[in-house]
């Protein structure tokens, strides 16, 4: 098995690899633009929550419209397609609503989260407490639902801070991203060169 299975990868890295490594420039060219976005996300990071409120207004406008031709255009009865209208009725709403009013759907959006992980931290700790006869180390249980509902209380208490910290995540993983990927062009670059 571990015979066949080498070489199946050998042959699929035989087919793959000189593809790829031709086209070097194009992972290195991605990395770029994930350190470029990574580097403007750290010093304006207002600015890129703002960016991120603008792309979704626009997906929800677009969406809704969408979904508001799809009901009006739908060739079932109209019972059947009320809820595609109310859906595309929502999202153009939410959209607008998100391009008129950015921060308080930055507040919306950050308030949801902070809900959401209070509840998820305080359900988590309950079923630690009742598990603790049931399983092992149900402090780690334990220990994550404080987590989490910690989290879920800075956010409540600072959503600020909560949208700045988003932003931080995002620029650190197209940071972290845009370094594997240059890094893959030049290894690439140098298979295209044995080649």
């Amino acid at each position: 098995m571990a015979i066949s299975s080498g070489l199946g990868a050998a042959v699929v890295a035989a087919r793959v690899l000189p593809p790829l490594a031709r086209h070097w420039w194009v992972f290195l060219v991605r990395g770029l633009v994930a350190i470029a976005f990574g580097v403007v996300a750290f010093f304006y990071p207002v600015a890129t929550l703002y960016t991120f409120i603008l792309f979704y207004a626009v997906f929800s406008i677009v969406d809704g419209v969408f979904a508001l031709v799809s009901a009006v255009r739908g060739h079932e009865g109209p019972s059947a397609r009320w809820w595609l209208a109310l859906i595309g009725v929502l999202g153009v709403v939410a959209g607008l609503a998100a391009y008129l009013w950015p921060g308080l759907t930055a507040l919306a959006l950050l308030t949801l989260i902070g809900i959401w992980a209070l509840v998820y931290g305080v359900v988590e700790i309950i079923g630690a407490i009742r598990l603790r006869k049931e399983i092992d180390n149900e402090w780690l249980l334990l220990a994550h639902g404080i987590l989490a509902s910690l989290f879920g209380l800075i956010v409540l208490a600072r959503p600020g801070a909560g949208a700045l910290a988003l932003v931080w995540l995002i620029a650190s993983f197209a940071l972290a991203s845009g370094v594997v990927l240059v890094i893959l062009s030049f290894r690439l670059k140098g298979l295209a060169a044995k080649a």
